[in-house]
């Protein structure tokens, strides 16, 4: 009695604070408490202005054409997974019921990231560790991913012949064909850390973004007059970009859009800025924790 006392007494200064529809979503997570799993190292990027060539692909004139690079600023810090996530955190997803099972002949290591991985994989561990947390975790957009990966992301232009556009297609294809073929997984740190602090980026593993794949179609000034999106192919970046079917785990397996599949697929995320509701449900946990004891 005298518990449940004190928690109407906290969730009524609660209340009174945030009224009573900012408290919904708030009781709504105290039903599953988060538990005490440890955050992943983090690394915080200052805000900058980036050149970001546009994903997807352009038409004009019933050709392919040149996407073009936009001037891109962010305004807040973005606070990205220092490492992809390791197939060991991956596991304890699996474990909890909450993520798809790795497939058999996958490393559960600590030390070596998650592939093999879908992006629908990639989403429900992101769900998972937010609700474990407390924090809001979640993918990358690719502008993002390219602000993170700082000189580490690979511009994918590539000149257009009006006269044959083929031969953009054939470009592509040998640029990437040159790459190294390095399909095994290898430990933490291998590829190194770029200028922000991030490892491992635009090595052996790519990762997943929340990017659709589009399409956009221009007038002959370059005016886009219109635009198909398609959410069942995700943008993943890596020694290059990569259009890759959601729920496709091996591209090499089939499902890559269009280029040379990635040698792996694996996922980092990003930790959004807690908001004023998220600080006051923490607080009510921690204060629902105390009560307890």
């Amino acid at each position: 009695m005298l518990l449940a006392f004190k928690l109407k007494i906290a969730l009524a200064c609660v209340v009174g604070i945030a009224g009573p529809t900012a408290i919904a979503p708030i009781v709504a997570r105290l039903q599953v408490p988060a538990t005490d799993i440890a955050e992943p190292a983090l690394v915080e990027i200052a805000p900058a202005t980036i050149d970001y060539r546009e994903s997807g692909d352009y038409v004009r004139d019933g050709r392919q054409a040149e996407a073009p690079i936009s001037v891109i600023r962010f305004d807040r810090p973005l606070t990205i997974m220092t490492h992809q996530v390791s197939a060991a955190d991956y596991q304890a997803c699996v474990e909890a019921r909450a993520c798809r099972a790795m497939e058999r002949d996958a490393s559960t290591a600590i030390d070596r990231p998650a592939v093999q991985v879908s992006w629908l994989d990639a989403i429900a561990y992101a769900e998972w560790l937010s609700l474990r947390t407390g924090q809001r975790y979640r993918l990358p957009t690719d502008a993002e991913w390219a602000h993170a990966a700082g000189s580490r992301f690979k511009d994918d232009g590539i000149p257009v012949d009006d006269a044959d556009p083929a031969r953009r297609w054939i470009a592509r294809y040998e640029r990437e064909s040159a790459l190294p073929d390095d399909p095994t997984p290898r430990s933490f740190g291998s590829f190194g850390r770029n200028e922000h602090g991030v490892a491992d980026l635009a090595g052996n593993v790519w990762e997943w973004t929340s990017t659709c794949f589009t399409r956009k179609v221009q007038d002959q000034t370059g005016r886009i007059v219109k635009t198909v999106s398609n959410c069942g192919v995700r943008l993943a970046e890596g020694a290059h970009r990569a259009y890759v079917t959601d729920f496709i785990r091996d591209a090499r397996a089939g499902g890559c859009a269009s280029g040379r599949p990635p040698a792996n697929l694996g996922f980092r995320l990003i930790r959004e800025p807690p908001t004023w509701s998220r600080s006051i449900a923490q607080r009510l946990s921690g204060l629902i924790r105390a009560i307890r004891i």
